[in-house]
């Protein structure tokens, strides 16, 4: 995979053309906007803004991304960086990793920079992403992983299995546990991201609409995503909390 590109305002010389070329050339899952000839004004206008709002909106959930952090967090790295990856053959998506050095990195498609459709949704999926590292979820779901394959793998070893067969429960186990707690681990980072949208001053029901147009996973047992419509939920009452708590003069829903 190539280097994702920073989120700056030099890096709108490089996504502009390549939002303009994406409308051509990418099919996605997620229903999309009737597109205008890929040569079009109306097009490129479009490519501008959708450029324009990356760049706003990063250098906005940023610094309050890396507050709420150090403030729920001792000792963890809070220096984000944010990238796009700019290959046009990616559907929209957003993911949250760390680079070598530990920093925690969020990075969204060229694809789901031209689909989103206000600054309000892009910065609920930055926020929800950036909530994944400040809860630890890639130590919980490699440590669930490892849980599940050590317990399959000594079941089949009780049961006489030879190193084959055991090696594969290994394998299975670790697959089945890093899912066990997964959709929890979702809802979690829908709540903290809807705190962080928020005290970012964007607005996380019109940020969270942008669940209604992804397919919906349903509550599958073991699926890695909970149903769209308890997100929504989760996003609604965290919202009422945040209203109670501000007209409280507290932070009780933190």
């Amino acid at each position: 995979m190539p280097e994702p590109m920073p989120i700056s305002r030099l890096s709108r010389l490089i996504l502009l053309p390549l939002l303009i070329a994406l409308a051509g050339c990418v099919t996605t899952p997620v229903p999309q906007t009737p597109s205008a000839p890929a040569s079009s004004p109306e097009l490129t206008a479009r490519a501008e803004k959708a450029v324009d709002r990356l760049v706003a909106v990063a250098q906005r959930m940023e610094p309050q991304i890396e507050a709420e952090c150090r403030a729920r967090t001792t000792g963890r790295n809070c220096d984000y960086r944010l990238v796009v990856d700019d290959r046009l053959d990616e559907p929209p998506n957003a993911f949250q990793t760390t680079d070598r050095a530990g920093r925690p990195v969020i990075g969204v498609t060229l694809a789901l920079v031209g689909e989103v459709r206000n600054a309000d949704e892009l910065a609920f999926v930055i926020g929800h992403e950036a909530a994944h590292h400040i809860a630890d979820h890639i130590a919980s779901r490699q440590r669930d992983a490892v849980i599940g394959a050590v317990f399959l793998g000594r079941a089949a070893q009780a049961q006489g299995a030879d190193a084959h067969t055991i090696q594969q429960a290994r394998r299975l186990g670790a697959e089945l546990g890093s899912r066990i707690y997964s959709k929890d681990y979702e809802l979690e980072a829908d709540r903290l991201g809807t705190i962080i949208t928020w005290d970012a001053g964007y607005d996380p029901l019109k940020g969270a609409a942008f669940f209604m147009r992804l397919p919906d996973p349903g509550d599958r047992v073991l699926g890695t995503h909970p149903p769209n419509a308890l997100r929504i939920d989760v996003v609604r009452d965290t919202v009422a909390e945040l209203h109670r708590a501000a007209s409280a003069g507290n932070r009780a829903a933190r």
